[in-house]
């Protein structure tokens, strides 16, 4: 989903379901600087102010559920102080919901407590699928939720089942992961030769997660992450769940109301998925996305006397398509020996991409690949990889990406049909579409098939849901949101109408909107259309 990440996260597969930016920070022009992308450089981290540290225990709510249940419902968890102001614990979940008398899963929870009189608990997903909500609460809090809502909810970050400090996915070492990401396909794309060695190195991957995560991989759906969802709700005591979700958070969100209506509480979804679309369709509603983005950088570029291009707007997007032709076919070696294709290259274009504040970086990135250099590029592609400067990963990202993703959607193998998506997404996408293709490859490898039929949510019974979409959101298109508050029966649309990845954090419009609801319960009576 989302959340981009160029799907399958693999920066030299551009495939669908781009959708979260991990925070990163990254050493440019000499200097560290923070990159605003998702939730970087979010406000109060590890130790800040707000609610105290130290220890206590939580009361379950005596949630009516079946008696194989109730040993998971009824757990009492146990908060120790952690990172200064934060507590922390450890829940267990059934690896299989259908079978709760077998293995478990342990889940990891942070938690903010409230700096004020308590309303409840407020969990909040950054997206993914595989991003961090622990890290997300931890090293952001004030991006996550502002303090307005610290001071009624303890704010909680839990890791989804396969995902950061959650029993985790696993599948490669680092130099795997550099040769997943990094190294080039042999072949002309498209030709048999490249399509071979691309699906062998996706069937590698699937092998090696299967191999190194064991029975996990086979339940790591988000359906089986809202029953999760709904436990840890009841663990920590609230009657019902206050949740705020972003990119593939609202998806989460989304699936959890239609599994359980009458347990949302005050909810919103920020950056909202359509779970109705087919993993072809977020494919190319994504590429058709970043295209509308890049056209967006390129024409506020033009405007600027100190602009990297000379000409028009479509001028300098034509001389991008030249580009990534160009480097596709004699790819630039770095300082450090890896080689910049077209794949990498869009990698490094789409993470800027997620916030207008950082537009200015794809400036330097042209200039830089335009003069043959590539080191530039790694940095951002680096980054939006979660890759450090000594070669190492900062979280398993990229597997859980893959692993979600691929037990949420199912994979199209038929030759015939894959010919004509192609067709389309690059009809739809000039520039992004050529190298987004063949999308499904990943997953037509992996080793358990996907139990999910992307279907219409409609939580019937549920409390009102906010729905915030961005016109000009290249992740996570504006007509998902629009087609989310459709589907839902008691949705409501909040319009940003800005560029960027989610706007809560982008619009004081959206953020008054949202924070009202969650502290009064303020649903607004019409879209209020926010412009700043």
């Amino acid at each position: 989903m989302s959340r981009p990440r160029p799907a399958r996260r693999a920066s030299r597969r551009v495939t669908a379901f781009v959708a979260v930016a991990t925070a990163a920070v990254l050493a440019l022009s000499g200097c560290a600087t923070w990159f605003t992308g998702d939730y970087a450089n979010g406000g109060t981290g590890a130790g800040a102010g707000g609610g105290t540290g130290g220890t206590s225990t939580s009361t379950p709510t005596a949630e009516d559920v079946p008696a194989e249940l109730q040993p998971f419902y009824g757990q009492i968890l146990e908060w120790e102080s952690c990172s200064g102001s934060f507590q922390c614990a450890t829940a267990k979940a059934p690896l299989d919901w259908s079978n709760p008398g077998g293995d478990t899963v342990d889940l990891a929870l942070i938690k903010k407590p409230t700096s004020g009189t308590k309303q409840g608990s407020l969990f909040v997903n950054p997206g993914g699928p595989g991003g961090s909500a622990y890290d997300f609460v931890e090293q952001s809090a004030d991006y996550a939720a502002h303090p307005t809502l610290q001071s009624a909810y303890d704010l909680i970050g839990y890791d989804p089942r396969g995902t950061g400090h959650s029993d985790a996915v696993k599948c490669l070492t680092d130099e795997e992961r550099d040769a997943y990401l990094y190294d080039l396909i042999p072949g002309e794309r498209g030709s048999d030769e490249w399509l071979a060695a691309y699906t062998a190195a996706a069937k590698d991957f699937a092998d090696k997660c299967a191999e190194n995560t064991g029975p996990l991989l086979e339940f790591i759906d988000t359906d089986s992450t809202t029953r999760d969802l709904d436990m840890l709700r009841a663990v920590v005591g609230d009657p019902k769940l206050n949740y705020l979700g972003y990119s593939y958070g609202t998806f989460l969100g989304a699936e959890y109301a239609e599994n359980f209506p009458s347990k949302v509480g005050r909810m919103v979804l920020d950056g909202a998925e359509d779970p109705s679309s087919s993993g072809f369709d977020i494919s190319i509603s994504q590429a058709a996305g970043f295209e509308q983005a890049l056209k967006n950088y390129l024409t506020d570029c033009a405007g600027r006397s100190d602009c990297w291009f000379q000409g028009s707007a479509d001028q300098a997007l034509t001389g991008i398509q030249k580009l990534l032709a160009k480097v596709d076919q004699s790819p630039i070696r770095a300082s450090d020996g890896r080689e910049l294709g077209a794949s990498n290259l869009l990698t490094a274009v789409f993470y800027p991409l997620y916030n207008q504040e950082n537009w200015s970086y794809l400036d330097t990135l042209f200039q830089t690949v335009g003069d043959g250099q590539a080191d530039f590029a790694f940095q951002l592609a680096d980054a939006y990889n979660s890759r450090n400067a000594d070669g190492t990963y900062a979280d398993n990202l990229i597997e859980s990406f893959n692993a979600i993703s691929c037990a949420d959607y199912p994979a199209t193998t038929d030759p015939a049909v894959i010919a004509e998506q192609n067709e389309k997404i690059v009809e739809a996408s000039p520039t992004v579409g050529p190298y987004w293709t063949y999308s499904d490859i990943s997953c037509s490898q992996w080793p358990y098939p996907s139990r999910r039929v992307p279907a219409p949510v409609t939580a019937a019974g549920s409390g009102p849901i906010l729905v915030v979409g961005t016109t000009g959101d290249p992740a996570t298109p504006y007509k998902w949101a629009e087609a989310l508050a459709g589907q839902l029966e008691n949705g409501h649309l909040v319009t940003f109408q800005g560029e960027g990845h989610t706007a809560y954090n982008s619009s004081t419009c959206v953020a008054d909107a949202v924070d009202a609801y969650f502290l009064e319960g303020t649903v607004p009576a019409t879209d209020p259309d926010c412009t700043n």
